[in-house]
């Protein structure tokens, strides 16, 4: 069986920091080629891969100055449907763009939806129904007026993160520096623990962080380390005595809990979107409404069993797991 991996073109596949579907779709292809599958990653052409790369996008729009983004991406989609003879199957991790070519290719494609940036791409989805099977990253984010063919959640690679059973006392958040994902809620949660707070992520409001985050950044108190690469994302999750997940929005995963809870780090977060099927309230961290029950649950990570954490994320939310159960979809479709 041949498949073709549609990667996003923002960032490298896999990025070196930030880039979630970028990520998933690396971990989806390395997967599959250490269970002896025929992949082509179609990424950015400074990718990497076990697998076979096919690009024609030299980097990643998102960090290549004055690139135009609509221009590569439109480049890269139509590269693969020009190829697309060549392959039993196309799982697409590209959104709702490559959709519109299934009425006109032979292979069926598979699509995972990482969320919806708004209400306003569903008509897209809904109009291919017929032509894509859809796969959900959690029961939260299915749509009503969409047909799924599973839940497949996303997994991470194991080996990239080390299990740290005896950590620091710092409290970490560790995620886009974005009004949805509660930034400021956390360096509120932190405070009213009398606990340091270290922050790390991309900046991707700016505003927001200068009038809301950076005022509040001292250095002791509240660090700001940036936006981490792998092994400063390792040692910063393990030494954490627990990560901070205040989201203010539905959010369709979360790949830094999973991450986190590897390290053997519980995780305090807000019960909204996919964290109640994530997190294992009262064993793997807490799920709270607010700031006072958050700021609660802090002192309670004591009796968190940090080995437990890394058990429960390594036995659901693996790259092996997660490639098996693709495994498993495109034999249902191929069928």
């Amino acid at each position: 069986m041949k498949i073709a991996i549609l990667s996003s073109v923002a960032w490298r596949t896999p990025p070196l920091k930030y880039g979630p579907w970028e990520q998933v779709a690396s971990n989806v292809a390395e997967g599959l080629v250490a269970l002896g599958v025929d992949v082509t990653v179609f990424a950015t052409a400074n990718s990497a891969t076990d697998g076979k790369l096919a690009a024609v996008v030299e980097s990643g729009y998102a960090e290549t100055p004055g690139a135009d983004g609509k221009v590569l991406e439109c480049l890269h989609i139509s590269h693969l449907m020009e190829r697309a003879g060549e392959f039993d199957l196309i799982h697409n991790h590209f959104d709702f763009l490559p959709l519109t070519y299934s009425r006109v290719i032979k292979p069926p494609m598979l699509t995972t939806i990482h969320g919806f940036s708004s209400e306003a791409i569903v008509p897209v989805y809904r109009r291919y129904n017929d032509t894509s099977h859809y796969i959900s990253i959690s029961h939260s984010d299915r749509h009503p007026a969409l047909r799924y063919l599973a839940t497949v959640y996303n997994g991470v690679d194991t080996t990239q993160f080390s299990l740290q059973e005896k950590p620091g006392a710092y409290l970490l958040y560790f995620g886009r520096i974005h009004p949805h994902k509660g930034t400021w809620d956390a360096i509120q949660i932190a405070r009213q623990s009398k606990r340091q707070l270290v922050i790390a992520g991309l900046v991707q409001d700016e505003q927001y962080f200068k009038e809301k985050i950076a005022p509040l950044v001292d250095g002791e108190a509240v660090k700001y380390v940036g936006n981490v690469g792998p092994e400063e994302r390792d040692a910063l999750l393990g030494n954490a005595a627990a990560m901070l997940h205040p989201i203010n929005f539905e959010e369709p995963f979360g790949l830094s809990v999973v991450e986190s809870m590897l390290c053997g780090t519980p995780v305090i977060a807000y019960k909204k979107g996919a964290m109640p099927e994530l997190i294992k309230h009262g064993e793997t961290g807490f799920l709270v409404g607010n700031m006072e029950e958050a700021t609660a649950a802090v002192g309670e990570i004591g009796g968190i069993n940090r080995l437990d954490c890394h058990h429960h994320a390594f036995k659901n939310f693996s790259r092996q797991r997660m490639a098996a159960d693709y495994w498993q979809a495109y034999q249902r479709i191929l069928s």
